[in-house]
């Protein structure tokens, strides 16, 4: 056998070198992956001396402490988990980066929590348990602890396994486990908890079945028409009015509501009007967009990018304004109890508090978003610009009609539902549609069309346009968060009463 030339055999020296070179960039790779819990535990810190500088000298001190840091491990898991819904869409279909989709949620569910978010919540989430029925402050504060503390422990296991679920469904089987340890099954409000069930069918259902809706709509009258471009002049204008309007009137019964009374007529009227304006805007915007542009799908969603960021800041903006009480309204009531030893069925939040919330929400979403952001906007099913907005435009529709109706939805419920729906449209269209095909035979030849179908029903055959296995992850996820953050709350308050009662 030849040797290789003196000047091709590296000297023992290099060899060592390269293999502490391959140890220290393992060892980096590793440590990145902890980079993040180390920040989340040093906001941790800071947030319990943010807390005392507030309460040191003041009766229960130490328990205010401890539930500020367990509130801000909940507000992370908020911004981890459940704001990922708001611009996973957007992501997924390229219609922003990833860095893009994080400083626009950070900034508007900070301004929604901070400007909207509220100075009053009830201390007991959806009027789950009654507080005539919890025996003193003292165990109202070990209960409210337990609650907070379980739910954010299941909703910080449900990003692990990338399962996006309801904070506010945690929240309520938090409320309700541990108000059952410390009060008894008589205190639970058993109504409010089937309408709560109820809203693990209704949301998702109705926010799925909105967004195929508005993607059959969208195929019919934009995408299979001969001349993309004019019917994109006509139509494009018209979405997008409708999604202005239906998001100012979003805005102004879940992220206004907080600031002044607005009934759904008043908040219909505003969208109407904002509705209205957009449109006569968005004609010459939208035929100015589309000059030169290529009769092609391609060409169609640039038209539709514009729209889906503003969707995910008003999204974002309407959420912190809301689910920031998932975090902040159990630490509120804790400090009310502790400072004046009774059980307030309302309480006003500090300020300190809310700061709190938003910066932790914000933090969550940084560090731990983007793993549930992929999974919405890319992993479920594949979104472009138009279907993303089929989504976007479905959460909002949907929250309207529900609260029309009087019914009781998840916010995550709906949008992700919406993204299964415009999956599952899109496997039953690319089966049955007539459209579809007669579409591709007035630009093929009939060899070609044949051709494309036979290959298309051998694709649709080997794989689905969902992935099943996220499907059945999430969809399980969501049926046991009530009864597993309350079997947890339960446990949770049992040990603490043990030990520190």
């Amino acid at each position: 056998m030849a040797k290789s030339p003196p000047s091709l055999v590296k000297p023992t020296l290099d060899k060592d070198l390269d293999k502490f070179a391959y140890v220290e960039e393992a060892a980096q790779h590793i440590s990145r992956g902890y980079a993040p819990v180390g920040i989340g535990l040093i906001f941790l810190v800071t947030t319990m001396i943010f807390a005392g500088a507030y309460v040191i000298n003041q009766p229960g001190a130490v328990m205010v402490i401890a539930a500020a840091a367990i509130g801000a491990y909940m507000a992370m898991n908020i911004g981890a988990n459940d704001v990922t819904n708001n611009v996973g869409p957007a992501v997924g279909s390229r219609a922003m980066t990833m860095t893009t989709a994080l400083v626009i949620a950070v900034i508007f569910e900070s301004a929604g929590a901070l400007i909207a978010g509220g100075d009053v919540v009830s201390t007991i989430s959806k009027g789950i348990v009654d507080p005539a029925q919890v025996p003193n402050a003292e165990v109202f504060v070990w209960a409210m602890m337990a609650a907070l503390l379980s739910s954010a422990l299941w909703v910080n296991l449900a990003t692990w396994i990338g399962a996006p679920v309801s904070t506010t469904h945690a929240v309520v089987g938090g409320v309700m486990g541990s108000g059952i340890a410390a009060a008894g099954v008589g205190a639970v409000n058993w109504e409010s908890m089937i309408g709560i069930a109820a809203s693990w069918v209704i949301s998702p259902l109705l926010g799925g079945v909105i967004a195929a809706l508005f993607l059959a709509f969208i195929k019919e009258f934009i995408i299979y028409r001969h001349d993309k471009i004019a019917a994109a002049r006509r139509w494009v204008p018209i979405l997008i009015a409708l999604m202005i309007g239906t998001f100012c009137t979003y805005l102004a019964l879940k992220g206004l509501k907080q600031l002044m009374h607005v009934s759904l007529t008043a908040a219909v009227l505003v969208g109407v009007v904002t509705g209205a304006i957009g449109w006569a805007l968005s004609v010459p915007l939208i035929r100015r967009q589309s000059v030169g542009l290529e009769n092609r799908n391609q060409s169609l969603r640039k038209l539709f990018r514009l729209p889906l960021i503003f969707a995910a800041a008003l999204l974002s903006f309407a959420h912190g304004a809301n689910d920031v009480a998932n975090a902040i309204g159990p630490l509120s009531a804790i400090v009310h109890a502790i400072r004046a030893h009774e059980i307030a069925a309302k309480v006003e939040i500090p300020i300190w508090v809310m700061v709190i919330g938003a910066t932790g929400i914000s933090l969550g979403l940084f560090l731990f978003g983007p793993k549930l952001i992929r999974l919405v906007g890319e992993q479920i099913t594949k979104l472009n610009p138009m279907r993303a907005y089929c989504v976007s435009l479905s959460a909002a529709v949907t929250v309207i009609v529900a609260s029309w109706l009087g019914l009781p939805v998840s916010s995550t419920h709906i949008a992700v539902g919406a993204v299964f729906g415009v999956g599952f449209f899109r496997e039953w269209y690319t089966r049955n549609s007539k459209r579809r095909v007669d579409y591709i035979r007035a630009k093929s030849d009939r060899w070609v069309v044949e051709e494309a179908t036979d290959r298309n029903s051998d694709e649709m055959r080997r794989r689905y346009l969902v992935r099943r296995s996220h499907f059945m992850t999430i969809v399980a996820a969501w049926i046991i968060t009530v009864p597993a953050a309350a079997g947890l709350a339960a446990l949770i308050y049992w040990v603490m009463f043990q030990l520190f009662v």
